[in-house]
């Protein structure tokens, strides 16, 4: 048996959103937090998201999957685009960790290059475990690629963490109920 391990994650919620949506699937986000906790031994994930009220269920449910939401304010850009950056939140949060919790090591989840500043903090105190991308290889930022940090892409790991199309009854020709 494996030792538990006690690390945290820190998700960059709108670039794994995007980025799953970019490879044309959808993201499990309960399997995607217990494949962390079982893979990477992730105790405690944050997940960094733009608040918006009319998502309220979206955000119970990710609760109930096991996250801690850190909730960025949102506003409208001159496009009436909504916009809530996060990336200066996610650094602090995470850099104070290091210092201030009792966490091993840290994964963290984006493509975004704004993070290498941190990714090579980290990596240089032995505090980071994995970056995990969900954005294809080619479409991960150069920046965290130089950081020489181990970086798994999700969409190869697509068969743990996809979520599941339902069966609709009897289209495997099976009778509703039945157990064959």
């Amino acid at each position: 048996m494996k030792p538990k391990r006690n690390n945290y994650a820190y998700i960059d919620g709108a670039n794994l959103h995007k980025g799953i949506d970019s490879l044309g699937w959808k993201l499990d986000y309960a399997r995607f937090r217990v494949w962390l906790t079982e893979k990477y031994g992730v105790t405690r994930a944050y997940l960094f998201i733009g608040l918006i009220p009319k998502y309220k269920e979206l955000y119970v449910y990710l609760q109930e999957a096991g996250f801690v939401l850190i909730f960025k304010e949102t506003v409208y850009d001159g496009e009436e685009k909504i916009k809530g950056n996060c990336d200066a939140d996610l650094v602090l949060h995470s850099v104070k960790d290091v210092f201030e919790s009792d966490a091993e090591q840290l994964v963290i989840v984006s493509s975004d290059g704004d993070y290498a500043g941190m990714v090579n903090f980290l990596h240089e105190r032995k505090k980071l475990r994995i970056i995990l991308s969900p954005h294809r290889k080619e479409q991960c930022s150069v920046l965290l690629k130089r950081t020489n940090t181990p970086i798994t892409y999700l969409d190869g790991v697509r068969g743990f963490i996809e979520k599941r199309k339902e069966k609709a009854p009897g289209v495997d020709k099976t009778a509703q109920g039945s157990l064959s």
